[in-house]
């Protein structure tokens, strides 16, 4: 059982180690010519296989709640030059990295992926797919859907290209909620979307819910979460609304004094994970649900989840090859984004040369605690023998301070440590980044008026 009491009283902010170094230390010292060198280090891991991401950035208009890397137009022309830098990026990409490695994961994520045509994805498709040559048989495709642009072509198309999974956007089914968040999109919409997928043979779909938009309340998120039970989904993703107007200015459209307070957002989160786990949905680390014969929660159980930009996958660790505007890159010893302003991407690419803008370089200490961090993040717990013969230290010794300083967890009766190991109860799973934070190298350096991060309850 979660004790909720407890959980409310550890909310700070920090980080949401989607990686470790966080991306507040990537730097611009890292260039073109430090993704080439890593390039050519993780080449040799043959061992590792690939995962493709590719942001695709366009939407026709603002959700006020979003916090991604959006570009807002109306524009056939710029979709259709997106395209063309797009193809510009994996000509130069493949002359730099071994693209015949296997492939076990590719994600389309945006922006709206679906906002692109049929004809356009089916473009986008076949460029991965002439540069990727070596995808598993069991790869794991999927994309991210606004169910308000999405059509059947659009699924003929991805269904011929590979694609077995589908995330949409649902967020809330309330019309006053959808009013305030500039998100419209009803009951009926959602409905023939859904079938559209699994007409075409998709059985995994996710569906994405946000709780701590304005004028929720547990009554109107009951009568989401039972709309969106009654569509059967296989996976839900619950997210918790970070109000950061300061980052993100399009929040400044939402009225602040219209949000639930924080004592109402952690009802609504109590009573969304008793009616999921009611209704047959395994909770999953912080925000994820799945069916018990779900492959995703059948991977917790055996603790063999892993977490990257993409959310959790069953399919191990694996080098993320980031494509597109804002895209993030991930090898064994590196992280990398490429530009955010469009811009500077296309100057990039023009000049013959990979879009990087910054990343950073892990040492041993580096990869050392991002493997302890991910152990947590993804499974709530870690074996110390497993870290131990990895990467041949002895944890209590290595770690003593950080052991020290999970004490407080421990005293507090949501998290054990033994002689094998760091246990978590389902208070502290749901605490996970708290805990982590005690291995975060970084964090300290950072006055905490200064951590811009968002809070972890």
């Amino acid at each position: 059982m979660i004790d909720f009491k407890k959980f409310s009283s550890y909310s700070k902010s920090g980080p949401r180690y989607t990686s470790y170094p966080t991306a507040v230390e990537f730097s611009e010292n890292f260039t073109q010519e430090t993704l080439q060198e890593a390039f050519l280090r993780n080449d040799k891991r043959k061992d590792i296989p690939l995962s493709i991401y590719v942001h695709l950035p366009f939407c026709k208009s603002a959700c006020y709640f979003c916090a991604c890397n959006v570009i807002y137009t109306n524009s056939e022309e710029k979709k259709e030059r997106y395209l063309g830098y797009l193809r510009k990026e994996l000509e130069i990409l493949k002359t730099h990295m071994d693209t015949r490695r296997e492939v076990v994961q590719l994600h389309f994520g945006g922006g709206t992926p679906t906002y692109f045509s049929a004809k356009q994805l089916e473009e986008v498709i076949t460029l991965i797919r002439s540069t990727f040559t070596n995808f598993a048989s069991n790869a794991e495709v999927s994309c991210e859907i606004d169910p308000r642009h999405f059509t059947e072509d659009q699924m003929i198309v991805l269904k011929n290209g590979g694609f077995n999974r589908v995330s949409f956007g649902v967020q809330d089914f309330d019309e006053k909620v959808q009013k305030a968040i500039n998100r419209y999109q009803s009951m009926e919409l959602m409905q023939n979307v859904v079938g559209i997928a699994r007409k075409h043979g998709i059985f995994s779909i996710n569906f994405d819910l946000i709780y701590g938009l304005p004028y929720q309340n547990i009554n109107t998120f009951e009568e989401t979460l039972k709309k969106a039970i009654s569509l059967k989904p296989d996976r839900f993703a619950i997210f918790n609304y970070a109000h950061v107007p300061w980052i993100k200015r399009t929040m400044a459209n939402i009225d602040e004094s219209t949000l639930p307070t924080p004592e109402n957002k952690l009802k609504i989160l109590e009573f969304t994970i008793k009616f999921l786990q009611e209704s047959g949905y395994k909770m999953i680390g912080m925000d994820h649900f799945a069916r018990a014969d779900d492959e995703l929660y059948l991977a917790s159980q055996k603790g063999e989840l892993r977490r990257n930009f993409q959310g959790y996958t069953t399919r191990g660790f694996s080098q993320t090859i980031g494509i597109g505007l804002t895209s993030i890159g991930e090898g064994v010893d590196y992280y990398v984004q490429n530009y955010k302003d469009i811009k500077n991407y296309e100057k990039a690419l023009d000049e013959g040369k990979l879009p990087v803008e910054r990343g950073v370089v892990l040492d041993f200490d580096d990869i050392l605690r991002k493997e302890v961090i991910m152990q947590l993040m993804n499974n709530s717990k870690l074996y110390f023998c497993k870290i131990e013969e990895k990467f041949l230290i002895d944890f209590k010794e290595y770690f003593a301070k950080e052991l020290q300083a999970l004490r407080v967890f421990v005293d507090d009766g949501i998290l054990e440590i033994t002689e094998e190991g760091i246990f978590a109860n389902p208070t502290g799973s749901m605490l996970i980044r708290n805990i982590a934070m005690c291995f975060d190298a970084y964090l300290e350096k950072i006055p905490q008026e200064k951590r811009r991060f968002s809070k972890t309850v």
